[in-house]
């Protein structure tokens, strides 16, 4: 006969299947025991924003978030333990603090910055490179699936390179990198006349309404 072995206490094994809760259980008890669970003391965003910068401009607290910003954590990650411990506390609801946590963030980095504080905003700062495709990836699958494309492409860059067009590392650009020198001035902008109408002497120029009429097309044969 066989022996049958009894689990070691606090093993899976041990563990009644049937014992557990099931799901949804947490749905049918009464959570206001929870602070959570109750009505929340802030309702209005904008409220609980500026209890928030209040707290924030309290010098032990800053001093406390200065301390965070220093070991590397980012402002991002400081704003979630923020919410989530304001909603566990019952102070607001999970989407009021979502939609403080944007203006919230910029205030605690010009907090750091005016103090000279250096911080990550993000946690994940590729986070806005992530899926998409790099330039070697691309032009991979052009070759694979568009050969004609790629060596057409390919052509003109290598016959560019051969007429001494070495391409260059492109260059982000937008208001705040923009040349100043390269700006247009208001003088450039105004439309300079053809030479020969610069060098006619105003008597030669003619009659301007006679000039339009000439340029109006007309049927062959017809008068004006």
């Amino acid at each position: 006969m066989e022996k049958k072995v009894r689990a070691r206490a606090g093993s899976l094994e041990a563990k009644d299947r049937f014992a557990a809760a099931p799901p949804g259980h947490s749905l049918t008890e009464d959570n206001s025991k929870w602070a959570w669970g109750r009505p929340p003391q802030i309702v209005d965003p904008e409220i609980a924003l500026e209890k928030a910068i209040t707290s924030l401009q309290r010098p032990k607290v800053r001093d406390e978030m200065f301390k965070l910003l220093f070991t590397g954590i980012s402002v991002e990650v400081i704003l979630e333990g923020y919410i989530l411990q304001a909603f566990q506390e019952g102070k607001f609801t999970v989407d009021v603090g979502l939609l403080i946590k944007g203006p919230l963030g910029l205030y605690l980095s010009h907090m750091a910055e005016e103090a000279g504080i250096p911080y990550r905003l993000f946690e994940n700062e590729d986070a806005g490179k992530e899926g998409t495709m790099d330039d070697t990836t691309f032009f991979r699958m052009m070759k694979d699936n568009n050969p004609r494309m790629f060596e057409f492409i390919r052509e003109n860059i290598n016959e560019s390179i051969r007429e001494g067009n070495t391409p260059s590392e492109p260059k982000e650009e937008n208001f705040l990198t923009m040349d100043a020198s390269q700006e247009t001035s208001p003088e450039e902008e105004v439309e300079t006349p053809p030479q020969e109408m610069r060098e006619r002497p105003p008597e030669e120029m003619g009659d301007p309404e006679e000039m339009a009429m000439e340029q109006i097309p007309t049927e062959e044969g017809a008068t004006i």
